[in-house]
């Protein structure tokens, strides 16, 4: 039972605080999850933890996300889980520490597929790069994604137009699982025009979101998001990308 109670508040404060979050990720780890979730409820937390939740606090909603991500064969899996990636997502508490921003890790993932988050990430390299790619740039992501699945690695991306989808599609023709890290709610398709890959995505691998049911996409979280594809990952391998992108953001949060 108390597990399942922290399971409810894990969501809770996913609804209530948008990523990363580190104030009430610091305070989860200072006073546990349960109490964590009841104070910030309560209004009754630090000016750096209200700045977090204050806007929100009241969408106690923990129940029916867990309802809607289960509609679409999804759950939310926490730190308490035993497929919980603590070693691949390590290096972002790290990084926290030494002042890099936006590198707090999730209070907990909501993930679509059958298969182990922690065992997929165990040997994984992330392959991402511009959406407006060019014919030769989408056919070595096939390739380098084709090559990392033969040789028994997953590959990890943002499931976007372009580099991100040929790397995808590259890996599950090379009959290898892969994960697709979203910036917006388990239960979006997006791009819409990829809804049927990241079905298939989620036949051989997993698709992942730290953003709660109905979340929509927006400009920072796809900036946000690209910590995660940096961090579940080995390596990051940047295959085309324009000077100003987030293909170079994901790779910045990789060094």
């Amino acid at each position: 039972m108390a597990f399942e109670r922290e399971r409810l508040a894990r969501a809770y404060l996913l609804r209530v605080a948008e990523p990363p979050a580190a104030a009430v990720g610091m305070f989860v780890d200072q006073v546990g999850v349960v109490e964590a979730a009841r104070l910030v409820r309560e209004g009754r937390v630090s000016e750096g933890v209200a700045a977090e939740t204050s806007s929100r606090r009241h969408l106690q909603m923990s129940g029916e996300d867990l309802v809607a991500a289960h509609r679409v064969g999804a759950r939310l899996v926490v730190p308490e889980d035993s497929e919980w990636p603590a070693w691949a997502l390590l290096p972002l508490v790290n990084a926290h520490a030494r002042g890099v921003p936006r590198s707090w890790p999730p209070l907990g993932l909501w993930v679509r597929g059958s298969g182990s988050l922690a065992g997929l990430l165990e040997r994984a390299v992330s392959v991402v790069g511009a959406r407006a790619a060019s014919g030769y740039g989408e056919h070595v992501a096939a390739e380098i994604g084709h090559g990392l699945a033969r040789h028994g690695m997953t590959v990890v991306s943002g499931a976007a137009y372009g580099i991100d989808g040929c790397a995808h599609r590259g890996a599950l023709n090379g009959g290898g699982p892969t994960v697709a890290v979203l910036a917006c709610g388990i239960d979006k398709a997006y791009p819409a025009g990829h809804s049927q890959l990241l079905d298939e995505i989620a036949k051989r691998g997993l698709v992942v979101t730290e953003y709660p049911p109905g979340t929509p996409p927006a400009r920072h979280r796809f900036l946000v998001r690209n910590r995660l594809i940096a961090a579940m990952s080995s390596g990051t391998v940047v295959v085309e990308a324009g000077e100003r992108s987030g293909a170079r953001n994901t790779a910045a949060s990789a060094a």
